[in-house]
């Protein structure tokens, strides 16, 4: 399950991921991306986890892989804030497939990773 939160001061959009992902949690995600892009400035996503939360689906792993090709020229940076192994090494493989520039964070290092999402390329 995906939780949204808006920082409209920072343009940041805070995901936290609870639990196995589900088709549902991909169409609202589409839907905070479109309300919260505010043009013409690109959004900012800190992903923030405790671990890697699966899907619940195969059509859940489909309608991630959906959004992401839809959606991630709507995006600048993505902060991936999380102590998971997997995580971890995720973030360089994507970057080499998607548009927005993504950067892993310990969880501790949250103050960091918003800073990080505030600063221009």
């Amino acid at each position: 399950m995906l939780r949204f939160e808006r920082s409209d001061d920072r343009n940041i959009l805070i995901i936290s991921a609870d639990g196995p992902l589900k088709e549902t949690d991909f169409k609202e995600f589409a839907r905070q991306i479109v309300a919260n892009t505010p043009a013409p400035r690109p959004l900012h996503l800190m992903l923030r986890t405790e671990s890697f939360p699966g899907w619940e689906s195969f059509e859940a792993f489909e309608a991630h892989l959906r959004f992401v090709s839809e959606h991630h020229r709507r995006i600048e940076k993505i902060a991936v804030v999380t102590d998971s192994t997997l995580l971890k090494v995720l973030p360089h493989i994507a970057s080499l497939l998607v548009h927005p520039k993504i950067k892993h964070f310990d969880l501790a290092e949250t103050n960091i990773a918003l800073t990080w999402l505030e600063i221009s390329r």
